[in-house]
């Protein structure tokens, strides 16, 4: 019987450029050409002024002293500044380290001072993040190697007061740099594809999150790739509600619309359905990407019908399994008909499966497509390592460019995740058709997908530890109609002390994203265990899914 293992097409050719240099490439092929258009900041770039923005913004960075391989930060949203750091930090060799808008000052400390950022661009606040509130309270003692905040200002915004690291706004930055720095193509000519230049944080199933290290190589060829299984050209607007600080909206959504000289539409700062909907309309988007939920939101929202839809294509669909009767509404009312599935993780940059747009339908909603080209992919006997037959369950693996330059600063983490092959191992659970499509049909780690957020329970129990009441604690997925699943945490209390739900969450609140803050606690005074003492979380599950009248909604 054939062995679960697949590879890639060969052509079209690796890139083996920067990106810098192949965005510089094709904005010399269509300079006029619309290359961004950020709605809620009324913002609109052609290639040439982008280019130019980022070039004056790569000259400020390295004026202020900074060097190539020195770690810059990015806390904020969607807006004109982040795709102009991801441009310029590329030109200028600096590592862009994504940080989660949803962090707490526990989580930001760790992050900043895990990779040594020396600067950091951040949004002063959003909604009731208050960003710089929070950097003032961590302070200059608790981030020892960051030299710079630089905040993302509007021309009427009033300025903010200083604290023990040095604060600017973005704007005195950019007005800092020249957009003709010689300088600048200096340091870009002296780059390799190779060198890592942006590192994300993935949540580690020891409690604290890894950083998950890719070059211009990784990133630059995932997005080409993407771009291509959708089919984009210079004609395309692709309408990128995904956050930015996610490979989705960086990888998927920049990078695939830049190495394709299509054009990026952000609707908002965060999503929302509604400007999502007027988006596309307005753009005349051929393009919309997301998770399953935010396609359910712009499906359900009262005012839906109002919207012309039709100049949508493709996009895609991925951050966990859709639902084969939502997948069927995109379909038919968002005139989707091109609709593409992708299946990745962070540490491979992130695609490495993607249904094309003329995967059948039913092959869309119940596999995550095939191999990408210049990838390898395999199922595996997580016990033996020996490669499955076609059709039976095992570890999913892959192999290629994509792969990362590894965890930061943590050779052990990056050894046990990425074998003496070069096949990453990604914790997921696997079929592989006699087509070779790929189906995910569960976790080896226990890893919660909420909303396209990936979850560790053990970061949260960790977290959780921490209460002065609590001796034990647990926390599973329970299935979610709205956001695929939800955090469920099971606490036994110290002896003699009474602990409440409440506690729970006021313990929470401001340390940890709000997604990561169980919607379930239950107290208890035992978990369910194996003979050998191993705790059984499945049982959790079910006891939990019973209980509360729960049923999983999922095609994988």
């Amino acid at each position: 019987m054939t062995d679960s293992y697949a590879r890639g097409a060969t052509e079209p050719a690796l890139i083996e450029e920067t990106i810098g240099d192949f965005f510089d490439a094709m904005v010399a092929k269509q300079p006029d050409a619309l290359a961004l258009v950020s709605r809620h900041e009324g913002v609109r770039r052609s290639y040439r002024a982008l280019q130019a923005e980022a070039t004056q913004l790569a000259s400020a960075l390295l004026a202020t002293g900074l060097v190539p391989g020195d770690r810059v930060g990015i806390w904020s949203h969607n807006n004109l500044a982040w795709v102009l750091m991801q441009i310029a930090t590329a030109k200028a060799g600096l590592i862009l380290v994504n940080i989660n808008p949803a962090y707490r000052t526990a989580e930001v400390e760790y992050a900043l001072n895990k990779v040594g950022c020396k600067a950091l661009v951040t949004m002063p606040r959003f909604k009731t993040s208050e960003y710089l509130a929070m950097l003032r309270e961590l302070g200059a003692a608790r981030l020892p190697q960051l030299k710079n905040v630089w905040w993302i200002d509007r021309a009427e915004d009033a300025d903010e007061a200083g604290f023990d690291i040095p604060l600017a706004r973005l704007s005195q930055l950019l007005a800092s740099g020249n957009a003709n720095d010689a300088r600048v193509a200096q340091v870009q000519q002296g780059l390799k594809a190779t060198d890592p230049i942006n590192i994300q944080f993935t949540s580690g199933t020891t409690g604290f999150p890894k950083g998950a290290t890719l070059t211009h190589r990784n990133i630059l060829n995932n997005g080409f790739f993407i771009g291509e299984c959708m089919k984009l050209g210079p004609q395309d607007k692709l309408c990128i509600p995904v956050p930015m600080y996610h490979c989705f909206g960086m990888v998927l959504g920049n990078l695939a619309c830049l190495t394709h000289g299509s054009a990026i539409v952000y609707p908002n700062d965060g999503f929302d359905p509604l400007l999502t909907l007027e988006a596309v309309q307005a753009e005349r988007c051929t393009g919309l990407h997301g998770v399953p939920t935010m396609f359910i939101a712009e499906l359900d929202h009262p005012r839906f019908a109002e919207f012309d839809l039709s100049s949508l294509r493709t996009g895609i669909m991925a951050g966990t399994a859709c639902p084969i009767e939502v997948m069927k509404r995109v379909v038919s009312q968002m005139h989707l008909g091109e609709i593409t599935i992708a299946y990745g993780m962070t540490e491979t940059s992130p695609v490495s499966c993607q249904s094309s747009t003329d995967t059948p339908l039913e092959r869309r909603v119940s596999t995550v497509g095939t191999v990408q080209p210049h990838l390898e992919v395999k199922v595996v006997d997580p016990e033996s390592g020996a490669t499955v037959p076609r059709g039976e369950r095992g570890e999913l693996c892959t192999r290629g460019y994509s792969v990362m330059h590894g965890y930061w600063g943590d050779e052990a983490k990056t050894r046990e995740a990425i074998d003496a092959e070069g096949w990453m191992h990604t914790g997921d659970l696997a079929t592989m058709d006699a087509e070779g499509y790929v189906n995910i049909v569960g976790r080896i780690k226990d890893m919660v997908i909420r909303g396209g957020e990936n979850i560790y329970p053990r970061e949260i129990e960790e977290f959780l530890y921490r209460h002065p009441k609590v001796q034990d604690v647990q926390v599973v997925g329970l299935p979610d109609r709205k956001y695929g699943e939800e955090l469920c945490a099971w606490v036994i209390a110290k002896p003699g002390q009474q602990l409440t739900e409440e506690e729970i969450r006021e313990f929470c609140k401001g340390q940890i994203a709000h997604y990561k803050v169980p919607k379930y606690i239950r107290f208890v005074t035992e978990f369910p265990m194996t003979v050998t003492g191993k705790i059984q979380k499945y049982r959790i599950r079910e006891q939990m899914s019973v209980e509360l009248g729960l049923v999983a909604e999922r095609t994988a």
